[in-house]
Order: C-alpha cells, then structure tokens, then sequence
C-alpha cells in the first residue's frame, strides 16, 4: 500500500500517510535532515551550556541568532551578494564566506555578553527566584523583536545567495552536494571544538565545576562571574556561526521574528539530547532535524514538520526525561 489514510470522527477530514514517497527520499531525507540538524545542534549548544552553568532557559537565545543573521545579510550585501548568485573563484567565494562567519559571530557574541549583563546580572546579585529569569528572558526576547521590527520592518530581507550547490558524491542513492557538505563538515568541526573546550580546557574546568557546585567552585578561586560571562559569550559565537549556515540554507530567513521558531527547535533539540549536555544537543539537533524530514514526506505536507518533530520528543521524554543522553556538565538537578 503506497498511501495510509486515517479517516476522523466526522469523516470529512482525514490524515493521508505517504508511505512510497517516505520511502523512495528516506536517504535525501536523511542526509538533508542533518544539515538542518546541524544548525539546531549548534544554536542548542547555547542552550545547554548556559542552563548547564546558570540552570537558566535562556529564551532570548533565538534573538542572539537573529542578530547575527542580519549580521550575515549585510556583511554579504556589502560583499556584492544578493538574490543571484555570483560568479567567484572557491578562494574569494571561501574569504567573503569566513568574513560574514566572523562578522555574524562577533555580533552574537556581544549581543550575548549584553544581554548576561542587562538582564540577567542584575537578577544574580539579588538572588530573585528562577521564575523572575524566565519571565526576564521572555521579555528580552520580545524586547529585541520589537526592536529589530522598528529598525526593519516586517518584511524579510532580499534574499543572499551564496553559491548554487552542486553535487558531490551520491550516497545510497541520494545526491550530497556541496552546500549540505559545507553546513554539515563546518558545524560537526565548531562542536567538536566546544566539547574540547569544555573538557580539556582551564575555562573549560572552570564551567564544568561552576555548574556543579557554583559555591564551592568560588571558593577553590574559579571566578564565577567570568565563567558565566565565558559561557554566554561560547553560546552566542556558535548562534552567530549557525546564522551563516542557516542563510546558506535559506537565503531569505533574515526576518526580524525569524529566530523564533528555530530557537524553538533549537531548545527542543537540546532537551531531547538532554539540556547541560554538550554531546546532547549534538545528538538532538540531529535528531530533531532527521524527523521532521521525515514527517514532511510522510504526511505530505511541510506543515507538519514540527508537529512530527516535538511529538517525537514528547514521547521519548516520558520514557526518558532528562533526555537521551541525560544531563551531564553539571550535576543532575531535582
């Protein structure tokens, strides 16, 4: 049977499973789902690293994301790139490439470092609840919103296209091209960084035993405040280098709510690999993105997309609550 219909109660509206196109794309699906994967994995890192120190959710991570995506738009558009592709060799095609990653993942970072300082010092050194973070984060991200839509408007920006794919290898079947390659190779490499950073590094102790015991780790001389400003700053570059490969991808996501939704992925992502997990958000970006490809093609609709993907993520979650990995840079929290 190549198409699964389930009727509803009322027998006028019905669900229709596309079981031959979910299975003639399984390994496009596959090998496109992780490029998005990728990008979630990297935007979770902030996630995970900054609940992982701070046992923050940190909500206007997603506008850390969108800054640097514009920060990628007009690096590129002073660089000559708009809706058609331009004619360049790989060096200068590869140059104009790392200066919007650069530009983008100095912009996220310091609007990271701003955002520690503005909104969630201030809450420390009173000691308010956790609750007065949450909803502190939540109005920071609608904060930036605003302020990005009264720059920018409504509307999203032209489009930036960097470069037409082309293909590379074919892999059981499906074509690997260039784009995927790049966006997957480049983010696998900054996370193997991170997770290096975080286990071989002074910094990296330094964060490992703040979100343990942020006390006791004060008085063995780690200097709290730097450790956190270090771990918004590591969460707001990787945001900044996941708008470069999100532009990549889609050339014309630079809108002023555009983090939104991904922001969203990103922390379900993070939750599915198990939130204060390095390794985790790795796992669940991927996972997440493999999904929701295959939710689309099953259902044959792209508006299903994250409806598969966080249903999935309910379901291991009552299995396996602290994810798939579990929670493991600072101690497990009751």
């Amino acid at each position: 049977m190549h198409l699964l219909t389930i009727f509803l109660a009322d027998n006028t509206h019905w669900i229709n499973f596309d079981v031959r196109s979910f299975a003639t794309q399984f390994w496009n699906n596959t090998f496109d789902g992780l490029t998005y994967g990728a990008i979630y994995a990297l935007v979770a890192l902030g996630y995970t690293l900054v609940y992982g120190v701070l046992n923050l959710i940190n909500f206007a991570h997603s506008e850390v994301f969108i800054v640097g995506a514009y920060a990628v738009f007009f690096t590129l558009s002073a660089l000559g790139f708009g809706p058609s592709t331009p004619d360049l060799n790989v060096a200068s095609l590869v140059l104009d490439l790392v200066l919007a990653c650069c530009a983008a993942m100095v912009v996220s970072g310091a609007m990271a470092v701003v955002l520690e300082r503005v909104a969630y010092r201030p809450l420390r050194r009173r000691n308010v609840p956790r609750l007065v973070f949450l909803i502190t984060a939540i109005g920071a991200s609608f904060t930036i919103q605003s302020l990005i839509f009264a720059w920018r408007g409504a509307n999203p920006e032209q489009a930036v296209n960097m470069f037409r794919p082309h293909v590379i290898f074919t892999a059981f079947g499906a074509n690997i091209d260039d784009q995927q390659l790049t966006i997957f190779v480049a983010a696998l490499i900054l996370m193997v960084i991170v997770d290096l950073f975080i286990n071989r590094t002074r910094f990296g102790r330094g964060i490992r035993a703040v979100a343990q015991d942020p006390d006791t780790a004060t008085l063995m001389g780690v200097n709290r405040e730097r450790i956190i400003v270090m771990t918004f700053l590591v969460g707001g570059l990787l945001a900044g280098a996941a708008a470069l490969f999100y532009i990549m991808k889609v050339p014309s996501g630079v809108v002023y709510n555009g983090g939104f939704t991904l922001g969203i992925k990103a922390f379900a992502a993070a939750v599915l690999g198990g939130i204060g997990n390095v390794r985790g958000a790795l796992l669940g970006g991927l996972l997440l993105g493999v999904i929701g490809n295959y939710g689309q093609t099953l259902l044959g609709d792209g508006r299903w997309t994250d409806v598969v993907a966080f249903v999935v993520l309910v379901a291991i979650l009552i299995f396996r609550p602290t994810g798939v990995l579990g929670e493991s840079l600072g101690k497990a929290r009751a």
